[in-house]
């Protein structure tokens, strides 16, 4: 029988992080989760051993604690096979709005922390783990990764940040390392992301009625709003991706995600044709 995987997870306390830790233990695997407030595990930490749980303090934007996480990986199992890169924030509030403190903060979390995390996860790949056997990275990115919703302006731009930054790393790697990056273009799932944002106050400049966000907007804030997707659900489809080994640089995952892709390509290739015109001339006359 193949040995278990060892599963790294960055907020693990809720959301897709809870639900993917709970489905990989269930399934006899082992997992390093990393959390701002370990408490939030305290129930699976009573039923699982250390040696299939490991739950460590991580702040992501903190480099210390991180790097005693991956340590910690090394010392007691040895090896890291997959890594789920998933701490993240969300403001809701127009550009104008917002403070660029606020917005330097959601970077620190939804960037850097990434950033951190993602070279960390690269180095012990490459250099702890026997050569040739890789390792995984699953970047949770967002369909805000690859279009730019209102209201959402800081989230969007750091997760397509954090695409731009994770497509280049993907081209870097050297084959023989047999590390994959796979880009997880999330859709709208029930999880404590939009519970826990960060919400400014409406301002009048943008309260128009007829704007059809405006009235989006006030449905997303109100008390008791659930979006439909399941995070149990994605837990097990992304367990799915990784055991069958075909890894795509890119997966939008969610009914809304997959539409928007859609949507955006066939945007993309109408501005492409449209602007060919523009570039049929534009090469230096002494070549």
């Amino acid at each position: 029988m193949a040995r278990p995987r060892v599963w790294l997870i960055t907020g693990a306390s809720s959301g897709f992080g809870r639900s993917l830790t709970e489905l990989i233990l269930k399934r006899g695997e082992i997992v390093v989760a990393t959390l701002r407030k370990p408490e939030m595990l305290q129930d699976l930490w009573a039923r699982y051993p250390e040696d299939k749980l490991l739950v460590l303090k991580v702040d992501v934007t903190n480099p210390a604690e991180l790097n005693h996480a991956f340590a910690q990986t090394r010392e007691i199992f040895g090896r890291l096979d997959v890594v789920f890169n998933n701490a993240g924030s969300l403001i809701v509030g127009e550009a104008e709005m917002t403070s660029i403190g606020h917005a330097r903060a959601l970077f620190d979390v939804n960037f850097w922390g990434a950033v951190l995390v993602s070279r960390a996860s690269v180095k012990f790949f490459r250099e702890v783990n026997e050569p040739g056997r890789g390792g995984l990275l699953l970047q949770a990115s967002s369909l805000a990764g690859f279009v730019g919703p209102p209201a959402f302006s800081f989230f969007a731009a750091s997760k397509h940040a954090l695409e731009g930054f994770s497509q280049s790393l993907a081209n870097e790697l050297l084959p023989q390392w047999n590390i994959k990056i796979c880009i997880l273009q999330i859709g709208s799932f029930d999880t404590n992301g939009l519970r826990n944002a960060l919400v400014l106050p409406e301002s009048e400049v943008y309260n128009d009625k007829a704007f059809p966000f405006t009235n989006l907007r006030n449905q997303l804030v109100a008390p008791g709003f659930k979006f439909e997707g399941d995070p149990n659900k994605f837990a097990k489809s992304i367990y799915s991706l990784v055991e069958s080994g075909n890894i795509p640089l890119h997966v939008p995952i969610g009914k809304d995600s997959l539409m928007v892709a859609k949507e955006v390509t066939a945007l993309r290739e109408q501005e492409i044709s449209a602007a060919a015109s523009l570039s049929t001339d534009l090469l230096r006359d002494d070549l």
